[in-house]
């Protein structure tokens, strides 16, 4: 997943946190129902790894892989940052690695990510990504508990950004609080 998508609310002048919720609710409903991932967090998901849907190239808001085996249509090559605990993992693109403090490597590079017709197709693919990626298993004990789904999906490794769950529940915090 790409890690560098705002977690603000949008803009003044921008949407809100109500017109996004108004305009992918739906989506993430319909999800919430076939895969049973709440829609809070799919939505959550969307707005912090889409920066409220200003970045979603093909319709991609969740920062989801492809692979270069995938059908040209279905996959776009796009720049990411990624974190990672060795300076020897291969991309299409590697722009720069740095080692941090901490020992692990950031790097900056194109790797490819999926293309999807529509959001809805998007939103349905998330959903099915988690429902049947066995690493996010765990999290499908708490069906009934957005920001404990949310942490369990976080703590598996969803996106490489150390803060992510947090970030991730203060657009949640965001999403609720517009209604």
């Amino acid at each position: 997943m790409w890690s560098n998508a705002a977690s603000a609310p949008p803009a003044t002048g921008s949407a809100t946190a109500a017109d996004f919720r108004r305009r992918y609710g739906t989506y993430a409903d319909a999800s919430r129902t076939a895969t049973q991932v709440p829609a809070l967090v799919t939505l959550g998901q969307a707005a912090l790894e889409s920066g409220w849907g200003a970045h979603a190239p093909g319709n991609n808001f969740f920062g989801i892989k492809a692979r270069a085996s995938d059908p040209p249509e279905t996959r776009q090559l796009l720049r990411t940052t990624e974190v990672l605990d060795r300076p020897d993992a291969t991309f299409p693109e590697v722009i720069s690695v740095t080692q941090r403090a901490d020992g692990k490597y950031v790097y900056v590079v194109r790797d490819w990510f999926r293309v999807y017709a529509t959001p809805e197709d998007s939103f349905t693919a998330h959903g099915t990504f988690l429902r049947d990626n066995g690493r996010y298993a765990s999290a499908f004990q708490h069906t009934d508990d957005p920001y404990a789904f949310a942490r369990a999906v976080a703590d598996a490794g969803y996106a490489t950004a150390t803060n992510y769950y947090d970030a991730l529940a203060r657009v949640m915090r965001t999403i609720e609080a517009s209604n």
